[in-house]
C-alpha cells in the first residue's frame, strides 16, 4: 500500500468515526513549537526557520510553508479529520485574514517551550506572547463574528497544544542555566506548573475543550542518537526517561484540573508510546529507516543545515520516520494524527 493510500485509509477512518456522532467543533485552536508551528517563524527574527526547500516538497502544492516538515504536520490532519480544513493557518501569516482564521489559527513558534528562557536561546515566540496573540485573536473574531457567535465558537473549539520537548533537548540539557538552578525533577515540576499556569488562563479565556500532547521518546530523535555515538547511536534512555516521567506529571495535572476546573474537558494525549512504537518496529509501518533522517546525512540536519543544496538527501521521504534530525515526516505525522484522536480526542465528540 503506498503512502498516499495509507493516508487516505487514516483520514476516511478518522471521518467515519467523526460522522457517527453529533458533535461540534468549529475551529482548531493551536499552540506550542515546531511540532505544529505553521510558519510563525518565517515572520520573526530567528535562525529557526522552514520556510525554504526541500522543507514543504510533499505540502499541498510542492511549497515549503515554514512547517517544519516535507509535509503537514499532526494538527493539520487532525482539523482534516474534523472536517474543518485541510491546513491550519499560521497566525502571523500576512496572506491570511480572521475569516480564515475563524476555523481554526496556529500560534506556535518553533523552538519554544513552558520556559521563557527556552524561547531566549533562539530568539523565538514565548509561550505567553502566543497567548497576547490569542486575546487578539479573539477580539477580532468578536468583531467578525459578533459576540455571541465569536464566544460559542472559542467555547466549542478544540485547543491543542504540542510544547516541552525544547525544554529540556535544547534549554535543560544544553545550557547550565537552568540545570544550576534545577534537579532534573525540580525542572520537571516547574513546567508542570507554568503548563496548569496556561491551562487555567486558557479556560478562564472561555477554552473548554483542550488537548496537552505529552513529550515523544527524546532520546531517539535522529540528533540525540548522534551525540550517542560512543554507544552505537542507540537512544539516549535517560532523556526518554525524562520524557516519561514529565508525561506522568502531566497526567496527574490533567486529572487536578478537570476536577477543579467547571466543566472542562481536558486529555493528555500521548504521542510518546505510538511513536516508540514506529521507531522501534519500522517496517510494521512501512517505514524502512528510524534511525536516521531523510534530509542530507540524516545525522544533525535541521533547518538551514537542511537546504536545497545539502547533499544525500533522500527521494523518497516515505521510506523515514524521521524528515530532519528533530522532526517527523509528513507520514509519521499522518500515523501520530490518527493514533492521538482515537485514543485522545475522541473524548471531544
Amino acid at each position: 500500500m503506498t503512502v498516499k493510500a495509507i493516508q487516505r485509509f487514516l483520514l476516511t477512518y478518522l471521518l467515519l468515526e467523526i460522522s457517527m456522532v453529533s458533535a461540534k467543533v468549529p475551529a482548531i485552536i493551536v499552540f506550542g513549537d515546531s511540532t505544529v508551528d505553521a510558519g510563525n517563524n518565517n515572520q520573526i527574527s530567528t535562525i529557526l526557520k522552514s520556510d525554504f526547500q526541500p522543507y514543504g516538497r510533499d505540502f499541498l502544492g510542492g511549497q515549503p510553508t515554514g512547517r517544519f516538515s516535507n509535509g503537514r504536520v499532526p494538527t493539520d490532519f487532525i482539523s482534516e479529520a474534523f472536517m474543518i480544513k485541510p491546513t491550519i493557518p499560521a497566525y502571523l501569516d500576512p496572506t491570511y485574514t480572521i475569516k480564515d482564521f475563524a476555523t481554526g489559527v496556529c500560534f506556535a513558534s518553533a523552538g519554544t517551550g513552558y520556559d521563557n528562557a527556552t524561547s531566549d536561546v533562539l530568539s523565538v515566540m514565548p509561550l505567553w506572547k502566543e497567548l497576547e496573540y490569542y486575546k487578539k485573536y479573539q477580539k477580532d473574531l468578536r468583531s467578525y463574528l459578533g459576540n455571541d457567535k465569536a464566544n460559542e465558537v472559542l467555547g466549542e473549539a478544540l485547543y491543542l497544544v504540542s510544547i516541552g520537548t525544547n525544554d529540556f533537548l535544547e534549554n535543560y540539557y544544553v545550557l547550565k542555566r537552568r540545570s544550576s538552578q534545577f534537579s532534573i525533577e525540580e525542572y520537571q515540576n516547574f513546567l508542570a506548573g507554568i503548563a496548569e499556569n496556561f491551562i487555567t488562563e486558557l479556560y478562564q479565556l472561555g477554552a473548554r475543550k483542550m488537548s496537552i500532547a505529552g513529550l515523544p521518546p527524546m532520546g531517539c530523535l535522529p540528533l540525540e542518537r548522534t551525540t550517542n555515538i560512543f554507544s552505537g547511536s542507540d537512544c539516549i534512555e535517560e532523556y526518554n526517561d525524562v520524557a516519561r516521567i514529565f508525561n506522568v506529571k502531566l497526567q496527574g495535572l490533567i486529572e487536578k484540573l478537570s476536577k477543579k476546573l467547571v466543566r472542562i474537558q481536558l486529555v493528555l494525549s500521548n504521542t510518546y508510546d505510538i511513536l516508540l512504537e514506529i521507531i522501534q518496529n519500522p517496517a510494521t509501518f512501512g517505514f524502512e529507516d528510524a534511525a536516521t533522517a531523510c534530509c542530507g546525512t540524516g545525522l544533525f540536519e535541521m533547518s538551514y543545515l537542511c537546504n536545497k543544496i545539502t547533499p544525500f538527501t533522500c527521494s523518497d521521504a516515505n521510506k523515514y520516520v524521521f524528515w530532519d534530525s528533530f522532526h517527523p515526516t509528513e507520514k509519521t505525522n499522518a500515523i501520530i494524527a490518527d493514533h492521538v484522536f482515537r485514543n485522545g480526542l475522541a473524548q471531544f465528540l
